[in-house]
């Protein structure tokens, strides 16, 4: 790594003497129906099994994004000028990141934030490793939880919030609003928010996505229970559960559900977890708009849509925001 990079490679953890990650998962699958936040997905095999899927001939979202954003964010992005603070929730590895990266001149830092610090670290080396002068400052952290921007060493400008891959849509709309106004907040009366958010279309489409051949989407939402075994101890037998993910009309989602194939008992620190042989564990919502729809979320929020890029096909938006 280019010593330069090294010396600025630092990582800003969410300090915590509890456990509170834990209290939510116990308070979940407490809960009628069960649910797990989607949050719980991206340890290290999560963000992998993830990557994997952004590459099955079925998920559209990940390309359609990526040639978006290749036609139209380059030209958006130089407008801005230097010293742009670029602020990445739910990071990942950053592939989209590159395309926003390459056209800052220079940017002032590169904030990204993501729950899985193992992934997290790995991926901002790397950026690091590849943009020498680039000032990487990863947080671990729950991006959904209110947390602190690092200071960088050069001067900043303006900060950009790309929140891209449609994850917007894992939420409800009253937490949507919620999440966007945190953007807001963290962009500040000058900043701007860019966000990927997916479209409504033929419900068989959006079902292959989520439902592929090679069952690697399946892997991905197993996983959650195999984390639970890992890092809880808890004792999931994940050969007992299959992967669901129908489209609800009246709620214009996806939802992901991990099904129990037989009446069960799960432990998990001492407390006892009881599924009936049908019932499900609730563990992804995955919205998709209209664009009214959207600017009206955003407007509740305080922001306002100043552009919209789409592909020709219209699945998928990218939605560029500003203080209201």
């Amino acid at each position: 790594m280019n010593p330069v990079a090294a010396a600025v490679l630092s990582l800003h953890a969410a300090a915590a003497d509890h456990d509170p990650l834990l209290t939510e998962v116990i308070a979940g699958l407490s809960s009628r129906p069960k649910f797990l936040y989607p949050k719980f997905f991206y340890d290290a095999r999560g963000s992998e099994l993830f990557d994997r899927i952004c590459q099955l001939p079925e998920y559209y979202l990940t390309r359609t994004e990526i040639a978006i954003l290749r036609e139209h964010a380059p030209p958006f992005v130089r407008s801005l000028g230097p010293g742009v603070r670029l602020v990445e929730p739910g990071s990942g590895s950053s592939l989209k990141t590159r395309i926003l990266l390459n056209a800052l001149t220079p940017p002032a830092c590169y904030v990204p934030v993501d729950i899985s610090r193992t992934h997290l670290m790995a991926a901002a080396r790397t950026l690091a490793a590849q943009y020498s002068h680039l000032d990487v400052l990863p947080v671990a952290a729950d991006f959904t939880q209110a947390f602190e921007l690092p200071r960088s060493a050069a001067p900043t400008h303006r900060t950009l919030v790309f929140f891209p891959g449609s994850t917007i849509g894992n939420f409800d709309r009253a937490e949507s609003i919620e999440l966007l106004r945190m953007m807001r907040e963290l962009a500040g009366e000058t900043g701007l928010v860019l966000v990927g958010a997916d479209l409504r279309k033929d419900p068989a489409a959006l079902e292959a996505a989520y439902n592929d051949s090679a069952g690697v989407t399946a892997s991905f939402n197993l996983n959650i229970l195999a984390r639970l075994n890992r890092e809880y101890g808890a004792d999931f037998d994940l050969d007992a559960f299959e992967h669901r993910a129908p489209w609800v009309e009246e709620h214009s989602r996806i939802e992901m559900h991990l099904v129990s194939k037989r009446a069960q008992r799960v432990h998990i620190r001492g407390v006892e977890i009881d599924l009936a042989a049908g019932e499900s564990i609730w563990t992804e919502s995955c919205h998709k708009y209209d664009c009214e729809q959207f600017a009206a979320m955003a407007d509740a929020a305080g922001l306002r849509v100043c552009e919209v890029w789409m592909d020709e096909a219209r699945r998928f938006s990218v939605q560029l925001l500003a203080a209201g």
